[in-house]
């Protein structure tokens, strides 16, 4: 069998089973880190339940995956996880599922692993969201996720600290109600409303235009100029004012 031919017979067992994201369909990528809680609380032994060198790990990572070549308008991140919204228009790999989920996953482990000097790696999944209002759904969701895990993660820590082991401290947390956990942090000498917002709501990454001072050779003449630059935003709004602020984000790049 001549290559060619080979070539095409083959081809057909990776690409038969292929799944685009249909044309205005909105694209936004969760990667998740893969046993990340035994690798920064064992293996590296971070600070728990907050870790400003992780966290900018986790920023950075994310920043480069919206330079990666893909048109990403917004990227969040909380914990170990980043969320990605693209541009409702972008065709990298013809919207491929198998290539965006791939290629992301990839990129993200290997900039983190190089960041941490480990192997840290990344799982990836796709969610094809029919309408904006799903898109600001979403990322409500992961928001108020964020601010649920800061005031677990911060009670257990606590209760951990104060001698109790994993089972206890998960035990005693099961049934207590979001005022029971602000006042159990309270006796620990800990106001949740003035943790830092980004431990409380994660962190948001989104382009803005700033102008700078150019050199033109023609005339020799300094001009300004427009240049791009990723914001980190660490004090994001809450509730309804963070869904105008995606609505906002969104319609910007339409």
């Amino acid at each position: 069998m001549k290559f060619d031919e080979l070539d095409s017979k083959m081809r057909v067992f990776e690409t038969a089973h292929d799944y685009c994201v249909l044309p205005g369909i909105y694209i936004v990528a969760r990667l998740d880190g893969r046993s990340f809680t035994r690798l920064t609380k064992e293996t590296h032994q971070f600070e728990a339940p907050y870790d400003e060198k992780f966290r900018d790990m986790m920023l950075t990572t994310t920043e480069y995956l919206m330079h990666c070549g893909i048109d990403i308008i917004y990227g969040y991140t909380q914990s170990d996880e980043i969320s990605l919204l693209f541009s409702r228009n972008e065709n990298s790999f013809g919207r491929k599922l198998r290539k965006l989920n791939s290629v992301l996953a990839g990129e993200a482990s290997a900039k983190f692993s190089l960041l941490l000097g480990d192997i840290g790696a990344f799982d990836c999944r796709i969610s094809q969201l029919p309408s904006m209002e799903e898109v600001v759904n979403y990322f409500r969701w992961r928001h108020e996720d964020a601010h649920r895990n800061s005031l677990n993660s911060h009670c257990y820590w606590s209760l951990r600290r104060d001698g109790n082991n994993a089972t206890q401290a998960t035990k005693r947390l099961q049934k207590m109600s979001v005022a029971d956990k602000n006042e159990l942090l309270f006796q620990y000498g800990i106001n949740f409303n003035q943790l830092p917002n980004w431990q409380k709501r994660g962190v948001g990454l989104y382009w803005e235009e700033y102008e700078k001072l150019g050199y033109n050779p023609v005339n020799g003449e300094v001009v300004p100029t427009t240049r791009r630059r990723i914001l980190h935003d660490f004090n994001l709004p809450m509730k309804d004012e963070y869904s105008q602020f995606i609505t906002k984000i969104i319609n910007s790049s339409l």
